[in-house]
């Protein structure tokens, strides 16, 4: 039996601490409690530098969090929404939830109406933070989900006839430093891996999205496993991805903390904006997508800047192209590169590069195991395989999450019993212990790291009162990695036409939200079945590589993201 192990020094990770506890309140850990605060970093709005420091978060936090509990009856276990684009207070709520017991659920603010009280429902959210350009969808999302008009709280921003966080922390602070609500603590005969602190969606390796279930200790654990590889002069930390996603969650909202990082927060991203936060703040690692790696090597805006001091280039979600990755070395010659491979299920990394392969020639692979982490290579007979060889990559580790709120038919196909994670992703790991990644084994389409699932655009499509059967695949996009294509069967008696094609591609702009929209359309005669009514994928995949028999074929450019 070959089960690779990481090859770092096991790390002791604490199991009595909530994520508050960890990063506030431990002698061992907080930075509030290691440096005085003139030292202490903190979240920075890159464009207008309000700025909050640890310290800041923590007061804020708890004012937020005992005002919840006091005026609105929050209890330990309920659920806020977060749906939002980045700003500082987001952590604030973020922790402030937390700290008293509660879980939070990020949501991307691209969601539509649908999609948005899809994702409150699936939480069971109780509260709904967002924004005054997100408003709109926030409301009508809440009034089909059920929740309360009072329960929607701004961030940011001011509307009327809405409370801000602001308000909240107002009321939580006329409690006095006596009246404020006890920090949550594990329950006798539970450890933090027992606690649920976040919900984060994802589609896994099948079907619709599911609220995948991070416990407090999978954020420690996979904070303290990139701690032990982390480069000694990351002091500023770029915090140009969503915040709602995995990486965001854990690379920009607790890392930083734990490592006393300064984190720079743009609302939006523009190249421009991008440009203006890394020079104007020296900030030397950047934590990028390959959508926004590609546009860095290709941008003509990028020319214009001094970008000498950038130190190396971090990067993850999705896989880069080899063309890429040497167009990179030959623009920034001076920078080295890292990344990390891993997916919601694994609270982030499974592996990652350690400092010694920061380098482009180990561009190519996902890095290697890290602490306390096992992985298996599943062949294709479902032998455990050994090196070079490829497979399923399984892994096993404290960053792997609880599983799929009230679902626990995937938690099962996706979790086993003894604990492994199926990624359903194919690769191999070499004799140095690197892991490449060579296929996936999932149906999941990457869209700018962001994962499609084919089922919930298969589910839409079947709707349409034309559409007799549907496929739908990832096709290869420079740009976004990954673009969902449809394979159309039509109703009898409705014929092929260029206008067809664009009324379904319309048809899926006007239900979903921009990266799950269908970039092209094909028509085929049947869509390939097994016995059991499977779709076989791969028989659509070796027609799409052979140009042979194609049917009509429908693009529309505006759908590229």
């Amino acid at each position: 039996m070959t089960i690779f192990k990481s090859r770092h020094p096991r790390i002791d990770i604490p199991t009595d601490l909530t994520t508050w506890d960890w990063l506030f309140d431990s002698k061992k850990y907080s930075p509030i409690q290691k440096y005085p605060e003139f030292e202490l970093a903190g979240y920075t709005n890159a464009v207008t530098k309000d700025r909050l420091n640890w310290k800041d978060v923590k007061q804020n936090a708890t004012w937020f969090s005992t005002a919840l509990v006091k005026q609105y009856g929050f209890q330990p276990g309920e659920t806020i929404s977060l749906f939002s684009r980045n700003t500082i207070w987001y952590p604030v709520s973020m922790f402030g939830a937390n700290r008293v017991g509660g879980v939070v659920s990020g949501a991307s603010p691209a969601y539509n109406v649908e999609e948005m009280a899809y994702a409150l429902k699936t939480a069971q959210s109780k509260f709904l933070m967002t924004s005054p350009t997100s408003m709109d969808v926030a409301a009508a999302a809440a009034k089909e989900a059920g929740l309360p008009r009072e329960n929607i709280i701004l961030l940011e921003g001011e509307l009327k006839g809405y409370k801000t966080i602001h308000d909240l922390i107002t009321i939580g602070k006329g409690y006095g430093e006596q009246g404020q609500t006890p920090a949550f603590k594990n329950p006798p005969g539970k450890k933090n891996n027992d606690i649920c602190g976040f919900l984060s969606f994802s589609s896994g390796t099948t079907g619709l999205p599911k609220a995948v279930m991070i416990s407090h200790q999978n954020v420690i654990a996979q904070c303290l496993q990139i701690l032990q590889i982390a480069p000694p002069d990351l002091r500023k930390v770029l915090a140009v991805l969503p915040l709602f996603h995995i990486t965001g969650l854990v690379h920009q909202l607790h890392f930083p903390i734990l490592f006393n990082a300064e984190v720079f927060m743009t609302p939006t991203f523009t190249m421009k904006i991008l440009l203006d936060t890394v020079t104007q703040n020296d900030i030397r690692e950047l934590l990028l997508v390959p959508p926004i790696i590609i546009r860095l090597v290709r941008d003509p805006l990028v020319s214009k800047y001094d970008l000498s001091r950038i130190l190396r280039f971090s990067s993850g979600a999705a896989p880069l192209s080899a063309e890429i990755l040497q167009q990179l070395q030959q623009k920034f010659p001076h920078t080295s590169f890292k990344q990390g491979y891993g997916m919601t299920e694994s609270c982030s990394c499974i592996t990652a590069h350690p400092t010694d392969k920061y380098d482009y020639r180990y561009a190519h692979t996902g890095g290697a195991i890290v602490a306390n982490t096992e992985v298996k290579i599943i062949g294709d007979d479902g032998s455990e395989v050994g090196v070079g060889e490829p497979g399923e990559i399984l892994a096993r580790g404290p960053q792997i999450v609880m599983g799929y709120l009230g679902n626990e038919k995937a938690t099962r196909e996706t979790f086993d019993a003894d604990g492994w994670l199926h990624t359903g992703d194919r690769g191999s790991i070499d004799e140095e212990g690197m892991l490449t990644i060579s296929d996936r084994i999932k149906e999941l389409i990457k869209v700018k790291g962001i994962g499609v699932a084919p089922a919930e655009l298969e589910d839409l499509l079947l709707a349409h009162p034309k559409i007799e059967d549907v496929a739908v695949l990832g096709m290869p996009d420079d740009y976004s990695g990954e673009l969902p294509k449809a394979y159309v069967v039509l109703r009898p008696g409705v014929r092929e036409s260029q206008d067809i094609g664009r009324e379904i591609l319309k048809f899926v702009m006007g239900k979903k939200t921009r990266y799950k929209w269908v970039r092209e359309v094909e028509f085929v005669k049947e869509i390939p079945k097994s016995a059991s009514g499977k779709i076989l994928r791969r028989v659509l995949r070796d027609k799409a590589k052979s140009e042979q028999d194609r049917g009509l074929v429908v693009r529309d450019e505006r759908a590229k993201l």
